[in-house]
């Protein structure tokens, strides 16, 4: 099972237990936040939502505020002199998937019919070899 969720203006392909660096989100560490802005979800079937999924939402959990590895820009025209050097470092929010809610009605209702068509073949077998029994 996993979502399609925009995040902080991305989206991302979640799943359940899954860390991931996200654009910085505002929150403290071990902060939980919930996102409804889910734009697919595959549960055994594809629901692709119009702009958004609704009814499902993603959990998430704060781990960490980090910053990424520092990109180096550096430009340059030959013959001219210029020559210009400048970094970057991005800040993230590593975080992750602590469930994708909203699926509970459907794995219930899937679960609870195979059961009843083994309880309800269960019987016809029984009732079958009690009237082979009472016919002897």
């Amino acid at each position: 099972m996993f979502a399609i969720v925009e995040i902080a203006g991305l989206q991302y392909k979640v799943e359940q237990d899954q860390k991931l660096f996200v654009n910085r989100l505002k929150g403290e560490k071990g902060d939980k936040v919930s996102f409804d802005k889910v734009l697919l979800t595959v549960n055994g079937s594809t629901t692709v939502g119009a702009p958004a999924v609704s009814g499902i939402t993603v959990d998430i959990e704060i781990l960490d505020h980090v910053q990424a590895d520092k990109v180096i820009i550096f430009k340059k025209k030959r013959r001219k002199g210029y020559a210009k050097k400048n970094g970057h470092r991005q800040q993230l929010t590593q975080i992750i998937v602590t469930g994708i809610t909203g699926f509970e009605g459907e794995k219930k209702t899937k679960k609870a019919e195979p059961k009843a068509k083994k309880e309800a073949a269960a019987t016809e077998e029984a009732k079958a070899t009690n009237d082979s029994a009472t016919a002897e």
